[in-house]
């Protein structure tokens, strides 16, 4: 080509250029460069990448939305401070906690030092009146429970443990001395507590075969037997234990510091849920309790009920957090993540795992947020939390085996999240009674007959 020719090229060339956009490009990358590298393509190479380029991204395609898991929009049911509040603790668990998670739980390791970070949230106690407590609805509680489980099912066992058994069971039990004592201080997150009553020989018919005794000697309670699977017990400043009185055959309860004389808690290693926890396995051997330390109201089974009862509503929503968490990273990661030249959220068989994981978990909202209300109404029932209990727990399972499906092989890696929703979900599916107990509950207030074994 002549002179003349390139000439003439190169000023119809700068015709069709924009120079303000060529400015702006010229800014974020060498110019020289880019040229120099398109020129060693060839022609297929210099096709496919016109093609992408040319590709319009689809609205939304990597971007997953802040409250994407909501489909019903049910946080508009919260007022615009209880929203605040709600997005705070997302926040903090995104910021603060997510970071962490992973590598604590492939350790099995708790990171304590958000203990500290915890406390400027004020969300310690939640239901509670007096003693520091922020005293809001139990819908909040539920709330709260959903969003760290969303990150992380142990951090929210961690908190529901405190914050919910221990606390709960000295509001409900203690007595006045008892509250002023110990509640402030947990409310500040300033002594950590736990909460001890499965055993190692009996889990679901622990109201009735409870093996661990408490005798009064005179002076004191003396306490032998043991607690397993207890959260927060290897490093909480108070257990609450839970023991038969040897006299009366009653269980009553026991506020015990972590450095009484007689009490032993050992570290439960090898699971494969919730790691971060820090379960124990609790000896106590003639360990002395004084009558101060006695919860005053807890004479019998039917005052840890009323603990229980309380606190399996926030299982429920723990269970619909951990199902949340599981649907919104596999609904991210199936927009990133592409196979045939395409996103794989664009195949068919992707988009209806999606949608069944989205159908359970709308209706799993649903059900905790009526739950609640009932709870804050004061209707809330054994098996109103029971059955809440049993449906978002097996949903659940459905909810991160879809999740971990759609990921493929990817979806037993750690980085992804998903495999540790699919291990925290057989926690969730287990504790604070098994699907076959809390059936059983409902079974009796739906026939009028009791099916458990005498």
């Amino acid at each position: 080509m002549s002179i003349f020719g390139k000439v003439k090229n190169t000023i119809n060339l700068l015709k069709s250029i924009d120079m303000d956009q060529l400015a702006k490009i010229n800014k974020q990358i060498d110019l020289g460069d880019a040229m120099k590298t398109l020129g060693n393509l060839d022609e297929h190479q210099l096709k496919g990448l016109m093609k992408m380029l040319k590709t319009k991204r689809r609205k939304g395609q990597h971007d997953l939305p802040p409250i994407d898991g909501d489909f019903y929009n049910l946080d508009l049911k919260l007022t615009k401070e209880q929203r605040d509040l709600q997005l705070k603790v997302r926040n903090f668990m995104e910021d603060e906690v997510k970071p962490l998670v992973n590598d604590h739980w492939n350790r099995a390791a708790f990171p304590f030092e958000i203990i500290e970070k915890f406390k400027s949230l004020n969300i310690t106690g939640i239901p509670y009146e007096g003693y520091g407590c922020p005293n809001l609805p139990f819908l909040m509680e539920g709330v709260i429970a959903q969003e760290m489980a969303r990150v992380d099912v142990s951090i929210s066992t961690f908190f529901g443990v405190h914050s919910g058994l221990a606390m709960g069971s000295i509001y409900l039990c203690g007595s006045e001395a008892q509250k002023e004592e110990w509640l402030p201080q947990m409310q500040k997150l300033e002594k950590i507590g736990a909460f001890g009553l499965t055993e190692p020989n009996v889990g679901s018919g622990v109201a009735g075969g409870m093996e661990t005794t408490c005798k009064f000697d005179g002076e004191n309670w003396v306490l032998n037997g043991q607690k397993k699977w207890i959260g927060n017990a290897t490093f909480a400043d108070i257990i609450i234990i839970w023991a038969r009185d040897e006299d009366s055959n009653q269980v009553k309860g026991f506020i015990v510091r972590k450095d009484n004389p007689g009490f032993k808690a050992e570290k439960i290693e090898d699971k494969m849920a919730l790691r971060i926890v820090q379960n124990a396995l609790i000896t106590l051997t003639d360990c002395k309790i004084p009558e101060s330390d006695r919860l005053k109201y807890a004479d019998s089974f039917k005052d840890t009920a009323k603990v229980l009862q309380m606190t399996r509503a926030g299982v429920a929503w723990q269970a619909v957090g951990c199902a949340r968490g599981a649907y919104e990273s596999a609904l991210k990661y199936t927009k990133k993540r592409e196979q045939f030249g395409r996103p794989i959220a664009s195949y068919q068989l992707v988009q209806n795992h999606l949608v069944e994981m989205l159908s359970n978990l709308t209706a799993m909202q649903t059900m905790v947020y009526r739950l609640s209300e009932l709870q804050d109404q004061g209707l809330l029932t054994d098996e109103h939390a029971s059955l809440a209990k049993v449906y978002c727990s097996m949903r659940t399972r459905d909810v991160v085996s879809r999740a971990r499906e759609v990921l493929g092989g990817n979806g037993i890696l750690l980085e992804h999240d998903v495999a540790r929703f699919v291990a925290d979900a057989e926690a969730i599916y287990s504790y604070e009674g098994t699907k076959e107990i809390n059936s059983l509950i409902v079974g009796r207030a739906i026939t009028g007959y009791s099916a458990f074994v005498n």
